[in-house]
């Protein structure tokens, strides 16, 4: 097949992170004022080598990594309380920061949520810091509602993939 013929990639999607994209992946940094709020990519990676439960994907535009989204899958919660107790959700989600603002964080939250949904799951949960800066609108606005649980200092939320419109 001739490079004409070559079919185009999807205009946005996630990607694995594989040999090819891993440099332009680690590359990505968040705005300066967003450094405390979320641990950069390598570490993430990292956190995803020792933790199987981990689905790191790189968030591509046309030919440019813009992002990062990492989810875990299956994960027993708090099993000294509740063994019984296994959740999906977003572990960590890292934009460019000339690329903030221009839906990527919205797409990816709802691409990994599909994952998760075609995975037989029908919460996905989050967990943010608040004070200045937080993501805390960004994931209301995409429908979290806080549990009233928290992950260490992080607010944990979650949201129903199920649920008719409008249920808490």
């Amino acid at each position: 097949m001739s490079a004409a013929n070559t079919p185009a990639a999807p205009p946005l999607r996630l990607e694995p992170v594989t040999a090819e994209n891993f440099d332009a992946v680690c590359a990505i940094q968040v705005r300066p004022d967003q450094t405390h709020l979320v641990s950069p990519v390598v570490k993430s990676l990292a956190e995803a080598y020792v933790h199987t439960a981990a689905w790191p994907r790189a968030i591509v535009d046309g030919d440019e990594v813009v992002g990062f989204i990492m989810a875990f899958l299956d994960i027993a919660w708090d099993p000294a309380t509740d063994p019984a107790d296994h959740r999906s959700g977003i572990w960590r989600l890292n934009i460019q920061a000339g690329h903030q603002g221009k839906g990527y964080g919205r797409f990816a939250i709802h691409a990994a949520c599909e994952e998760i949904r075609a995975r037989g799951t029908d919460e996905v949960y989050v967990s943010w810091h608040t004070g200045q800066g937080s993501p805390e609108p960004f994931y209301l606005g995409l429908g979290f509602r806080p549990t009233g649980e928290y992950a260490g200092d992080q607010r944990v939320a979650v949201l129903r993939l199920n649920a008719p419109a409008g249920t808490p």
